[in-house]
């Protein structure tokens, strides 16, 4: 009689196998390791609010220093005698609203017409899409300050705003994760005389919540550190964003390294609320948006 053996050999069967609980644990003490180190950048900013600037500037942000040397004085000139910088503060949240509500509308109108439509040219203006997603902006900068120019629109917040309420790379986020959804939906809600509005409003845009979610995150913090094209166009102290009035302060007639430190410190704030209001959307619209279609 013939009897069948184990192809395993001896040393695979005895090798003893690394359970799933310990797996986790290795991989999350891994993935804490990698936050703790990129807290640091975070937590050196906060350290030196409590220094004094020119100290900061010439020594650099160091955990190693005279404690007793720490003190509340950069707080209390921020809501004391900060100038225009919550002026600045103001101009920069509401432009990035205003702003963020634009793109986020434009930009999922024109991909919901990609992804859910069929008209002549629709594969060539996707294309066109996805090229214009290659080209960067300083390309697009010299001749659209040139246009915005001799339309003496400058020194305006509207002129911030209107070039880029259709982002490429949101109209294609948008069009992969729209592909995803049945049209079948559609067909519902117009056999039940909703009309197209409806249809996306009421029917479509509950379901992309993780999608916009995504890029209501990542659109604001392009918005609110955006830094070049307000630059060119804004002339008004008063009407700078953050970024913009945050660079005026360091002039060859004196440094306000105190109020740049604490300055910066502070207009994290806005973008980290945001992102733990929709960060349980976050990863989720993320990774939809990156395998539909």
């Amino acid at each position: 009689m013939m009897y069948q053996t184990s192809a395993t050999p001896p040393a695979a069967r005895t090798r003893p196998r690394m359970s799933r609980r310990t797996a986790g644990l290795i991989q999350s003490g891994f993935l804490i390791l990698i936050a703790l180190v990129s807290l640091v950048p975070v937590l050196a900013i906060v350290f030196g609010t409590f220094q004094d600037g020119n100290d900061v500037i010439r020594n650099g942000i160091s955990f190693s220093t005279d404690w007793s040397t720490l003190s509340f004085d950069n707080y209390v000139m921020l809501f004391t005698d900060s100038g225009l910088y919550f002026q600045w503060f103001w101009n920069s949240l509401v432009l990035t609203v205003v702003q963020l509500v634009g793109t986020l509308l434009v930009s999922s109108f024109v991909a919901y017409g990609f992804a859910m439509y069929e008209f002549r040219g629709k594969s060539l203006g996707f294309i066109l899409v996805i090229i214009l997603m290659t080209i960067p902006f300083e390309m697009l900068m010299l001749p659209l300050y040139v246009q915005v120019n001799d339309m003496r629109a400058t020194d305006q917040y509207w002129i911030v705003v209107l070039p880029f309420l259709a982002q490429a790379v949101t109209i294609f986020f948008f069009r992969q994760y729209f592909l995803g959804i049945p049209k079948e939906i559609l067909e519902a809600g117009r056999m039940d005389g909703v009309s197209e509005f409806g249809i996306f409003f009421r029917l479509v845009a509950p379901i992309a919540k993780p999608a916009f979610a995504a890029m209501a995150i990542l659109n604001s913090m392009i918005i609110w550190n955006n830094f070049l094209w307000p630059l060119l166009v804004l002339r008004s102290p008063d009407k700078f964003i953050l970024p913009i009035g945050l660079n005026t302060l360091l002039t060859p007639y004196g440094n306000n390294y105190e109020l740049l430190i604490i300055g910066s410190f502070f207009s994290l704030i806005p973008l980290l609320i945001l992102f733990l209001a929709f960060q349980r959307f976050f990863v989720q619209g993320m990774t939809a948006g990156a395998v539909k279609g």
